[in-house]
């Protein structure tokens, strides 16, 4: 079995394309968050012209679809700067805890310390143990909804540590959209 190769990087047009080489049948291209970086995985064998040919047949929507993931909330957080972080921060601690009291007496929960964080992989999270909650501060760059959801969500751990069906059923009677703004966050 063969290694994989190190990235290879080739000009298609006024594309920056990485090629992965890999054993792997077909040949497949992404389009990478946050940067938008092009990433083919591509047999062994197969030639350079014959991946650049592929890139050229989907250069539209590659085009398309690197602006979309530049575009996303996430990426633009990758690129953020501080100011702007701490712009975040504050919106998010200015919301949360009116949220929380609201939802802690619909709820019948009490919330410990509330945490606010730059977080790349999760919205929130609850320490049932002690009633801490952190939210993530780039919740800021999405609709209110989503806060409320996240909000929602850790509160509804201080009742149900996992995520299971009574997790979910509480969810469902405590804010029956969830889904919709988890789709958002997405």
């Amino acid at each position: 079995m063969r290694a994989v190769h190190s990235d290879e990087l080739l000009f298609v047009d006024d594309l920056e394309v990485w090629v992965v080489r890999k054993r792997v049948k077909n040949l497949s291209v992404r389009v990478l968050p946050p940067d938008g970086r092009i990433q083919v995985s591509a047999p062994y064998s197969l030639s350079n012209e014959c991946i650049a040919e592929f890139i050229a047949l989907k250069h539209d929507w590659l085009v398309r679809s690197r602006a979309r993931v530049m575009d996303s909330p996430m990426s633009r957080a990758e690129r953020a700067s501080k100011p702007e972080i701490e712009q975040w921060r504050a919106l998010v601690k200015a919301f949360v805890p009116p949220l929380v009291a609201k939802w802690e007496p619909i709820m019948g929960v009490k919330a410990g310390e509330l945490a606010y964080r730059n977080m790349k992989s999760r919205w929130g999270s609850c320490q049932p143990s002690t009633g801490r909650i952190c939210i993530n501060i780039r919740l800021a760059l999405f609709p209110p909804e989503c806060l409320e959801y996240v909000v929602v969500h850790e509160l509804c751990h201080l009742l149900e540590p996992g995520h299971g069906p009574r997790f979910k059923a509480l969810m469902d009677a405590f804010l029956p959209n969830w889904r919709e703004a988890k789709k958002k966050l997405s």
